[in-house]
C-alpha cells in the first residue's frame, strides 16, 4: 500500500503543475482582454515618403545610430533645400556619392539595411532637407523612387 501511496503522491506533484501552467493562447489573451496578433509585422521597406508628404519610417530624435561625434565637421551644405532645388546625381554610391562637386555619404546602418539599393548613382535626380531631428545630418530625397536616406556632407571639390 505503500508503494501505491508514493507512486501517487509522485505522479501527482509532476502532473498538477502541467495543468496549472497557461498555454498563453488566443483564449487566454481574450480572457485577459489582450489581443493576439495573427502574425508579425512585415519586413520594413525603406524610409519613404508617402502620397501626404508623410516621411515614413524616419528615426526618431534620440536614435543613436544617427549620433555624430563632429557635427557638420565638413562644413554646412547651402546649395538650396526642398522641392526648388533639384539635383542630378554625378557618380559614386552609398559610401561616397556627390553632383555639382558637393559630396555626400549615406547613414552607414541605412546602407547596410538595403536602403541604398536602386539609386542610380549616376543619374537619379534627388532633392536635398535639413533633418531637423538629427544635428549634422541631411535627408536625401530620390524623386524617382520616392526613397530617402540620411546623409552627411563631405564638403566640396
Amino acid at each position: 500500500m505503500n508503494r501505491v501511496l508514493t507512486l501517487l503522491v509522485v505522479t501527482t506533484m509532476l502532473t498538477v503543475p502541467a495543468f496549472a501552467q497557461d498555454r498563453g493562447g488566443h483564449e487566454s489573451a481574450a480572457r485577459e482582454g489582450g489581443h493576439v496578433p495573427a502574425h508579425g509585422p512585415e519586413r520594413a521597406g525603406p524610409p519613404h515618403v508617402d502620397a501626404h508628404d508623410r516621411w515614413i519610417g524616419h528615426a526618431g530624435a534620440n536614435d543613436p545610430r544617427l549620433h555624430l561625434d563632429h557635427p557638420f565637421e565638413h562644413g554646412r551644405f547651402t546649395a538650396g533645400f526642398g522641392p526648388g532645388h533639384v539635383f542630378r546625381l554625378a557618380g559614386g554610391g552609398c559610401d561616397r556619392f556627390w553632383f555639382n562637386g558637393f559630396y555626400f555619404s549615406a547613414a552607414p546602418f541605412e546602407a547596410g539595411l538595403g536602403y541604398c539599393d536602386g539609386w542610380l548613382w549616376n543619374r537619379d535626380s534627388i532633392v536635398i532637407y535639413e533633418d531637423p531631428d538629427h544635428i549634422g545630418w541631411y535627408l536625401a530625397y530620390n524623386v524617382r523612387l520616392g526613397t530617402y536616406l540620411h546623409v552627411e556632407y563631405l564638403g566640396i571639390n
